[in-house]
């Protein structure tokens, strides 16, 4: 694919995304993830009800566009949303996709894996779940899984993350160079937030269906997680599969900055209805 996936022709529109971009040059340098303030909204007209506006109409627009692209069938659209409990990846789901035909989209959620993938190499199961022509996945999670809990919980060495950093980016650059274009957005809240956000499930009964027990064991590990987050946007962050960092305490903020930047992402690729059958125009139903 000749052009960058964020090759963003709006100017104003590119130097706002730009800064939520992980910094160049990072690479073996992990990113301060305290950099970048997760009660931002660099998207935001400064007003919520438009806000919540722009995001139904970018819906319907994003809506347009998978039709188109599944139509087209030169490319496949793989979004990955990735950030810790409670950043808003299942409500990013519905508040971006949630207008898309099911005939072309599909969201894969990533839990730990079972005995069958364990057997096999841990891209294995990924690759099964990719987008084919004319489609658009959503992983909530997705293989930088890989590159975090065995990190954080020490159960892989330096030397086996910087191997498996090498090899998720040696296979997205195999999507993108077949026709996939990559698009990772990293649900950046702060550590409050996502205790408000917690409590929030256990206070509501009708949310208990959320939590677990092991959310607090691994919110313990805040600080390990954000570091490995760190790690990988800086090692992992390419040409042909950029990271966003998408401040996210505010879900309506969320949403408008996702679904603004996947619009211009496939407005960007040219894409067309196939040409008609010429047969087909002296054809009248009766």
């Amino acid at each position: 694919m000749a052009r960058s996936p964020f090759d963003i022709g709006d100017k104003s529109l590119a130097a706002r995304w730009r800064p939520w971009q992980p910094p160049a040059g990072k690479n073996g340098h992990a990113v301060a993830l305290e950099d970048f303030d997760p009660s931002a909204k660099p998207f935001s007209s400064g007003d919520k009800a438009v806000d919540k506006a722009a995001v139904e109409a970018l819906a319907v627009e994003l809506d347009e566009l998978q039709n188109l692209l599944y139509a087209d069938r030169r490319y496949k659209l793989l979004v990955v949303l990735q950030g810790t409990d409670t950043s808003g990846k299942d409500g990013t789901i519905r508040g971006v996709f949630g207008r898309m035909s099911a005939l072309g989209v599909k969201a894969v959620g990533w839990k730990a894996p079972t005995e069958t993938e364990r057997a096999h190499d841990y891209l294995w199961r990924i690759h099964q779940q990719v987008p084919g022509a004319g489609e658009i996945t959503v992983f909530n999670r997705s293989h930088y899984e890989d590159v975090l809990v065995p990190v954080v919980n020490g159960w892989i060495t330096p030397e086996q993350q910087r191997q498996r950093f090498a090899h998720i980016n040696d296979f997205e650059r195999m999507l993108c160079e077949t026709g996939t274009v990559v698009v990772k957005f990293l649900l950046h809240i702060g550590k409050d937030e996502q205790r408000e956000r917690l409590q929030e499930r256990l206070d509501d009964p009708t949310k208990h269906w959320k939590f677990d027990q092991g959310d607090i064991a691994v919110r313990a590990q805040w600080d390990g997680y954000q570091q490995a987050y760190g790690q990988l946007l800086a090692a992992t962050h390419t040409a042909w599969a950029p990271w966003t960092i998408v401040p996210a305490n505010s879900k309506t903020h969320r949403n408008l900055m996702i679904a603004t930047l996947l619009r211009e992402v496939l407005r960007g690729l040219d894409l067309r209805y196939p040409a008609g059958d010429p047969a087909l125009a002296d054809i009248q139903v009766k």
